[in-house]
């Protein structure tokens, strides 16, 4: 296996980061000297959206920019909470997804990911089905669009977000059934969701396989990667806190090991620190952790 490794820039720009964000040029001179290949984008203001790089010459400007430090884009992880797709208007969505495909497709990136939006929630079987079928026409008309810009829509399964049981992960993708349309398979976020069971409503939903057997569960669907340890607990009891790499409780050689056929086919793998204070240090350590985890199951 020998991916493209790179780290999202929300990590410099959410929790301890959100008083006094690092600007997007920061992060690509940290990302070079600390040996990424790329960054993936995080879409949310001060970093690069399309109202800040509304032309293509500006995101032309952006993309040399980025190059310069040796890099390249895993991904792009825009804005739509102000639609939630469980529950907003369909026509609202799909116009919102049409301006970050645009920017996308201006800036070489063929991988916009997405989540539910809305929270964890005691709803009534109805209102649960209603939503779901929704949110699965929502995503299949999103698949459809991307598809035709040579894109892949990548859902990001959390604690913090509706269906986030690994029995609703797998129903919501294969209804969708579009191959333009994958999972997004954090580590962090598949350890609290598959092992802990963290923010499940009702009954938890376990894997005695921890996020092996969820991977495997997924294998199919999966489309991007991102890699983060877990401790086992929530980030402001809202979603996974990323731990340092060997820190916590992932069985890393053990998942790449297990899932090398899946993953090894991928070009880019994401090092996810949101949340973390100590990003700075720890992301540095990320790229020999990885490499090393590579080495032992190659």
């Amino acid at each position: 296996m020998n991916p493209k490794i790179s780290i999202g820039s929300w990590a410099f720009a959410f929790g301890p980061f959100a008083r006094s964000p690092w600007p997007f040029t920061q992060i690509l001179q940290y990302a070079g000297a600390s040996g990424y290949d790329g960054v993936e984008i995080n879409g949310f203001a001060p970093h690069p959206t399309p109202y800040s790089h509304p032309t293509k010459e500006s995101r032309q400007g952006l993309l040399e920019e980025i190059q310069s430090y040796g890099l390249g884009i895993s991904g792009y992880a825009p804005d739509f909470t102000s639609v939630p797709p469980d529950r907003c208007n369909q026509d609202d969505y799909l116009e919102l997804l049409q301006t970050y495909i645009a920017f996308s497709a201006d800036l070489g990136i063929d991988t916009i990911r997405v989540d539910t939006v809305s929270p964890p929630a005691e709803l009534s079987v109805g209102e649960y089905e209603d939503n779901f079928d929704r949110l699965v026409a929502t995503w299949r008309a999103s698949a459809k669009l991307a598809a035709v810009a040579g894109m892949t829509i990548v859902w990001e399964f959390e604690p913090g977000f509706w269906l986030n049981k690994p029995s609703e992960v797998k129903r919501l993708v294969e209804a969708v059934g579009h191959p333009a349309f994958k999972v997004l398979f954090d580590t962090s976020h598949a350890y609290m969701s598959g092992v802990v069971g963290a923010r499940h409503v009702g009954e938890k939903e376990l894997l005695q396989g921890g996020i092996i057997e969820y991977a495997k569960l997924l294998q199919d669907h999966i489309g991007h990667l991102h890699l983060i340890d877990s401790d086992g607990t929530l980030h402001d009891e809202e979603t996974s806190t990323h731990a340092a790499f060997g820190a916590g409780k992932v069985d890393f050689a053990g998942f790449l090991s297990a899932m090398k056929p899946v993953i090894s086919q991928m070009e880019w793998w994401c090092v996810d620190f949101c949340f973390n204070a100590e990003v700075e240090e720890w992301g540095r350590r990320a790229i020999p952790f990885i490499r090393e985890g590579i080495k032992e199951v190659d």
